[in-house]
């Protein structure tokens, strides 16, 4: 997986951010700006290509003020669109899976 696939998506609006994502943010206080922010200048550190129905990944960068975000986004290849999973500002641990939408 490449995370300017998912940096792409994010700069054309080509994203789907799942209740549990948007759910998550609020309760760590984190916007969408500095989610995306932490996106476009972090990095991928787990990849987890056997994802269904698409790979996923759990991207780390940080927020505007220097704040850890941990981030797992899947990408659909077909139709370039990527997905925000979850999101945090402590570690994601692997369980945190795209099951469907």
């Amino acid at each position: 997986m490449d995370i300017q696939d998912i940096i792409e998506a994010i700069r054309y609006n080509r994203i789907r951010i799942t209740d549990h994502a948007d759910e998550e943010a609020q309760a760590d206080r984190l916007s969408f700006d500095q989610i995306f922010f932490s996106v476009v200048q972090g990095e991928i550190i787990e990849e987890y290509p056997a994802d269904k129905p698409y790979p996923s990944c759990l991207i780390y960068g940080d927020s505007f003020t220097g704040e850890p975000i941990h981030s797992v986004w899947a990408y659909n290849e077909e139709t370039k669109w990527s997905v925000l999973i979850t999101v945090s500002t402590y570690a994601v641990h692997a369980s945190y899976r795209l099951v469907s939408f």
